[in-house]
This record gives C-alpha cells, sequence and structure tokens, in this order.
C-alpha cells in the first residue's frame, strides 16, 4: 500500500514542471551504479512518477564515466554530467542542482546505503518545509565515520548556526527554487547544507532504513571530513575572528593586569619584580596569542584570496544523454 498516495498523485497528475530530479554525486562507483539506477526506475515505475536522474561523476578514477554514459545511453530519463577533475561531493551535487529541471530535488550517495524506495517519506515531508533530511534507523558506517560525521553536524548547528543541523544528512529532498539564488554561485568552497541555510530556516527530517555497505568502501576518511569541517567553519562563518579577538581583549586585559602589579609593587612596596622570568612568560603568551591571530587571518584571506581571483569549483566537461534537453 501507498501511504505517500497523495503526493505521489499530485506529482503524477501535474505538469511537467512538477519532475522530480534525483541528483546523485559518482565517484569510484563503477560497481554499484547499475543496481543503483535499475532502482531508481523500479521506484518511478511503482510511484508512477515522471522523473529525470542526473549522475554528476566527480573525477572518478575507475570506470565510473564509461558506466554513467552507457546507462545514459540505456535510459533517457538519465543524465550523465561529467565534471573537470575532482571537486569534492558539494561541488558535484550543486552542479547536478543547476542542472536539474524537476521542482523537486532528492540528492543520494552512488553507495546504495540511501534507498531510493525510502524517497516518498522525504517527499511526504515537503508539504510542510523546504527541506527534508533522510535520518538512519541505524547508521552503518565506521566508528571514526560517525564521529567525524558529528563533530560536522556539530559545526553546522553550533558554529553556522543550521537549526536542527544534528538531522542533515546527505539522503535529502529539496524544493528547487531555493538553488535560485545560486545559479551563478561558482566557487571551490561549497556545503550544500550551508547554503540552503541562507535562504530558509524550514527543515525537517524523517526516519528511513540505511542499508550497510555491500561493495567497497567508503571514499571519505577521517582526515577528508576533518578538512571539510574545518572548511565551512572557515568558509560559512567568522567564529574563529571573533574567537581571535576575544583572545587578544582577554590578554590586553593580562597585560593590563601585569602593569598595575608592577607599578603597585614599585611605588607602594619599592620591590621590583624578577625580570627574566616574568619578561619571558609576558612575551611567549603575547607572541603566541599574536601568532594565533595572524594565521586566522592568514586563512580568511587565502579563501578570499582564491574568491577575487574567480578560482571555480570544477565545470562540467562533458553532458552525455541520448534524450534532447529543453530548459
Amino acid at each position: 500500500m501507498d501511504t505517500n498516495a497523495p503526493f505521489t498523485a499530485a506529482i503524477r497528475d501535474s505538469s511537467r514542471t512538477n519532475l522530480i530530479s534525483i541528483v546523485v554525486p559518482v565517484y569510484n562507483s563503477e560497481r554499484t551504479l547499475p543496481e543503483l539506477v535499475g532502482r531508481i526506475r523500479d521506484f518511478f515505475a511503482h510511484q508512477q512518477m515522471d522523473g529525470e536522474l542526473i549522475l554528476v561523476n566527480d573525477g572518478s578514477k575507475d570506470a565510473s564515466w564509461p558506466v554513467a554514459k552507457a546507462l545514459a545511453q540505456q535510459y533517457p530519463w538519465v543524465f550523465a554530467l561529467n565534471l573537470s577533475k575532482n571537486s569534492g561531493q558539494h561541488v558535484a551535487l550543486l552542479n547536478g542542482c543547476k542542472f536539474a529541471r524537476g521542482s523537486i530535488i532528492v540528492t543520494l550517495d552512488d553507495d546504495l546505503q540511501h534507498p531510493p524506495e525510502e524517497i516518498p517519506k522525504l517527499l511526504q515531508k515537503l508539504f510542510d518545509s523546504d527541506v527534508a533530511y533522510g535520518i538512519p534507523n541505524i547508521e552503518e558506517h565506521s566508528f571514526w565515520r560517525r564521529l567525524s560525521s558529528r563533530a560536522a553536524k556539530f559545526v553546522l548547528q553550533r558554529v553556522i548556526g543550521i537549526q536542527r543541523a544534528e538531522d542533515t544528512s546527505a539522503f535529502r529532498a529539496v524544493k528547487a527554487e531555493l538553488f535560485k539564488p545560486f545559479s551563478s554561485y561558482d566557487s571551490h568552497y561549497v556545503d550544500i547544507d550551508a547554503l540552503l541555510s541562507w535562504v530558509t530556516d524550514q527543515f525537517t527530517s524523517v526516519r528511513v532504513r540505511h542499508d550497510p555497505r555491500a561493495i567497497g568502501q567508503s571514499n571519505y576518511t577521517l582526515w577528508s571530513l576533518l578538512q571539510h569541517t574545518l572548511k565551512m567553519i572557515l568558509c560559512f562563518t567568522t567564529l574563529p575572528l571573533r574567537i581571535a579577538s576575544l583572545i587578544g581583549f582577554l590578554f590586553t586585559l593580562f597585560g593590563l593586569t601585569a602593569l598595575i602589579y608592577v607599578l603597585v609593587n614599585y611605588y607602594f612596596y619599592r620591590g621590583s619584580i624578577p625580570g627574566f622570568a616574568f619578561l619571558a612568560c609576558t612575551i611567549s603568551i603575547f607572541s603566541g596569542a599574536q601568532l594565533f591571530a595572524l594565521g586566522v587571518l592568514g586563512e580568511y584571506f587565502s579563501k578570499l584570496h582564491f574568491r577575487i581571483m574567480g578560482r571555480p569549483g570544477g565545470f562540467v566537461r562533458e553532458i552525455y544523454t541520448q534524450a534532447p534537453r529543453t530548459q
């Protein structure tokens, strides 16, 4: 029984503008793509939905691109996009979302851990929100992957200010209109969830099945996830600058307190503070604070430098499809 009949009926009976676009970033997934596309085909057929699938090859090192082209040749509703180089999952997603025609965009991974059969649960939630996330009932990831994922979500919620960031995931359904302000956004530094938080605060989530990885291993390492978290902090919030300012203020108070102590000790007690140890400690503390502040400023200036230079996030080198495409 279809528990999402009202929504799916609305999709079936509406115009072509209510096409559903599924965007999948592809990286080294030659063995999983055929099964994924087959399951999405069965999902469209079962729900009687009009949909398209956009496979965005993010510089794969295996045969993912030839496999994606073959699938696009086999199915007219499959579009294969090939990025010029490996630019990261979020850059690939943004390029795919810009290409999508549907009024609703669903994003999922290429490793078969996000079941296409669970998509109706996300679509149902879009009645009352702009973005719906699929949260795993049981997360089938390694301990380090779960730990780094939680760290990233903590940054999204506490640092960047995304509401309910603990419920974010790569399995999401989004109203396509939210991507209109980013039609010309082109940057090496992209986080889809941070971008969405700039244009809406209507987020929701629903529990979905999360399948164990049957083939291969995750392309995300602990180091790459930590790098992405640091990138989010530096690109989407000014908190590090505020911390540097706070540290500077605190050490200024410390310096003033030390000066008052020296003057009081000299004028009232005619004493002196042992010079070398006190001076060495003070210089070390102040030098460390200054270097920390300079490091934070340097990171921001480097990001600003690349933005001014117009460093792109990678471009779509090739589009492969057997179907004519009109926007």
